[in-house]
């Protein structure tokens, strides 16, 4: 009699925890992309690198009106970019993002027009370069909001919950964007990191410095006949003394044909530290799309990288990617 008490028990339990399946639509698709760079004054080592993607999606319509769908990325057999959508409808879109995700003045880091990558791209990290933003904040188990709000106006936000550990307060940001006019494209987004860290060169350095990071963004894009023009705005206070930061970038693309464009793009990087100078970069470059293979590559310059006047500090950076979408 015990034993049937227990089986029935565990299947009531079973039954209140189980939810009914609704039918869902299923899709993979993938990637593969090789790299080569290379520069002057550094040790690229083997300069070829590859990365290979599945995507896993699924999507069902609910009784409410509403559609849920999960993507999950896997490069090169790690999972990335995991996320869950909630559409609903007319009161925008929720994401939580497990991994991959980044907040509004964080996505909008760069927007000026580049034909393969922005002009600082390659120059930053390990050889000293500030990037245009600093520590956007954490990317993984996070929300994102969007909605239209009227049209041509859509407005974001994100939240990134405290962990305890590194990010010992909450982050929030927002944005707005405008595409109201034929070919224009204007944001604005606003938001603070509060993962508590320092600034090094432009770049977060030590996640347990207990220092606060407020970025802004601000950006404009106009597309007329086959030009494209762009340019940034971005703001980074810190709580590290001197470590706040300007930026601004232009950039132009020009679309030879319906297969190829060539870009060109600038970026100057503005320290609060006094003994710092600007940091200059430039960029031109390619892009060549056929069926499902993409060439793109771009040339980078960069001068005074990390506000430093030393010769080392000025240096050029090459990309060569070959994509293929299937």
């Amino acid at each position: 009699m015990d034993k049937l008490k227990k089986v029935g028990l565990t299947a009531l339990g079973t039954a209140l925890v189980s939810t009914s399946a609704v039918a869902a639509d299923y899709a993979v698709g993938g990637g593969a992309k090789l790299t080569f760079v290379g520069g002057d004054k550094s040790n690229e080592g083997n300069g070829w690198s590859m990365l290979d993607s599945i995507t896993f999606r699924a999507s069902s319509d609910l009784d409410n009106g509403m559609t849920v769908s999960m993507s999950q990325n896997l490069a090169a057999g790690t999972p990335n970019n995991t996320h869950v959508t909630i559409n609903m409808n007319e009161m925008g879109s929720l994401v939580f993002w497990k991994q991959g995700g980044t907040s509004v003045p964080g996505s909008w880091d760069d927007m000026t027009p580049a034909a393969n990558e922005e002009s600082w791209n390659g120059l930053t990290g390990t050889v000293g370069g500030a990037g245009a933003i600093i520590a956007a904040g954490s990317n993984a188990d996070m929300f994102r909001y969007s909605v239209n709000v009227m049209d041509g106006l859509d407005v974001f936000a994100s939240y990134s919950p405290s962990d305890g550990t590194a990010a010992l307060e909450s982050s929030t940001s927002y944005g707005v964007q405008y595409t109201g006019v034929e070919g224009l494209t204007v944001g604005y987004a606003n938001g603070d990191n509060n993962e508590k860290v320092a600034v090094t060169n432009g770049n977060a350095t030590d996640s347990a410095a207990n220092k606060e990071i407020e970025n802004t963004t601000m950006y404009l894009t106009y597309a007329i006949d086959s030009f494209t023009l762009g340019i940034q705005d971005n703001s980074s206070d810190s709580g590290t003394a001197n470590a706040d930061t300007d930026y601004r970038a232009y950039g132009v693309s020009y679309a030879v044909s319906e297969d190829i464009s060539i870009s060109y793009g600038v970026g100057t990087v503005d320290f609060e530290l006094s003994t710092a100078e600007d940091q200059e970069t430039t960029a031109i470059g390619v892009s060549y799309t056929s069926g499902g293979i993409t060439v793109s590559g771009s040339m980078h310059d960069g001068e005074n990288l990390g506000g430093s006047s030393a010769t080392t500090a000025d240096r050029q950076d090459y990309e060569l990617n070959i994509a293929f979408a299937f």
